[in-house]
């Protein structure tokens, strides 16, 4: 009875109104991020196999036992493996950390009290909510004021804001950036505070740069592409994006190049897509957003009047899997074999019945496993 293609809701508001002006760089142009400059010498472990974790729409302002659940769980993930290389090596974010108008006030009891025990580095993309400003605040406060000063600053150190935390300031260098990784580099984007996304021409320009200086470390790193927004989804709260979909597919026709997997968040579920391309190709996109705020958005039913298919014929996109009634993340693994490198996704899940205090441990079960190979650019289940 649920969709198995993504679909757009039938009413999209326009809201290009509240889109918000961009900080100010706090890097250099083209702004790359060097992992060994967070990692240090220890980042040569990551040369022949890297495992990190992905999550996105960690933060609640309305109470959820589920938004310390995940980060606990991450923490005991990431902290019990014995083995380096299976180890996770970061927590890449994929935006809303902080609901709902991401202020410095809610980031103690959002981010840095959920997340001190996670003991790798937390890299992030802005979320709508990140990026969004309160009209109520007696605090005048700039869009991502907070955000910058938590991960875009140039040099780590204790955050003043941070409720005692010992985390300290991530030095990304702007809002929309790249991670280098010996086996991946992570183009991250920035789509406003709009509800479907909006993304100015400069960054455009600089993502189709992105994309063709990426491409010449094929196959040896993989393409990865992080925005909050999710381009493709089945689900009746935010369905897809065209304004993403658009954006994405004009930037790889204009760089001859496309990604060898795209992530978001924004809904707050998991599913999995296959793009199927012209020339053959496939794209996986995947939603990973149900990492704790209070309410899951359920995948359409297939007679549900409030949202529409998408042409297939145009598009070739398929719903491979989904999660819409478990809160979850992500662990990836990327190898380097003989002739290839191998992507490697493991979604996990939390018990929504079992009861469990907010400082007990919690068990994630894993959901599913997927597998995509960077060399070949085939796809398989596992």
């Amino acid at each position: 009875m649920k969709r198995r293609t993504p679909v757009f809701l039938n009413h999209l508001l326009d809201d290009s109104h509240v889109v918000k002006p961009l900080p100010h760089p706090t890097g250099t142009y083209p702004y790359r991020l060097n992992i060994r400059e967070v990692l240090g010498d220890v980042s040569w472990f990551l040369k022949q196999r890297m495992s990190f974790h992905m999550v996105g729409d960690t933060g609640s302002v309305r109470h959820s036992a589920f938004q310390s659940r995940i980060a606990s769980a991450l923490a005991q993930q990431a902290g019990e493996n014995p083995s380096a290389s299976e180890k996770p090596a970061f927590l890449f974010h994929l935006g809303d950390i902080v609901y709902n108008h991401g202020e410095a006030s809610e980031y103690p009891k959002q981010f840095f009290a959920p997340y001190e025990d996670y003991p790798a580095p937390i890299f992030a993309i802005a979320g709508n909510h990140d990026g969004d400003i309160n009209p109520a605040s007696d605090l005048v406060y700039q869009s991502l004021d907070t955000f910058m000063d938590v991960f875009c600053d140039t040099y780590r150190r204790k955050i003043m804001f941070a409720g005692g935390s010992k985390r300290l300031s991530m030095i990304q260098p702007n809002v929309y950036w790249t991670l280098q990784t010996p086996l991946a580099n992570f183009i991250g984007l920035y789509a406003n505070v709009t509800k479907h996304g909006t993304i100015a021409v400069e960054q455009r320009e600089w993502f189709i740069e992105e994309l063709r200086n990426a491409n010449m470390h094929r196959p040896d790193q993989a393409i990865v592409v992080c925005l909050h927004h999710a381009p493709y989804s089945a689900d009746t709260n935010h369905g897809s994006s065209p304004a993403m979909i658009a954006f994405l597919e004009r930037a790889f026709e204009a760089a001859e190049v496309k990604p060898d997997i795209v992530f978001s968040g924004h809904v707050h579920n998991y599913q999995r897509f296959t793009k199927t391309y012209e020339d053959g190709s496939l794209v996986s996109y995947v939603v990973a957003g149900a990492g704790g705020y209070a309410d899951l958005h359920p995948i359409a039913l297939v007679d549900d009047p409030r949202v529409a298919d998408m042409d297939s014929e145009g598009h070739q996109v398929r719903l491979e899997n989904f999660c819409d009634d478990r809160f979850g993340f992500l662990k990836i693994n990327i190898e380097k074999k003989e002739d290839e490198l191998l992507l490697t996704g493991e979604y996990y899940t939390l018990d929504p019945i079992t009861p469990i205090h907010v400082h007990d441990r919690s068990e994630a079960t894993l959901f599913e496993r997927f597998s995509v190979s960077i060399r070949n650019r085939t796809y398989s289940l596992c």
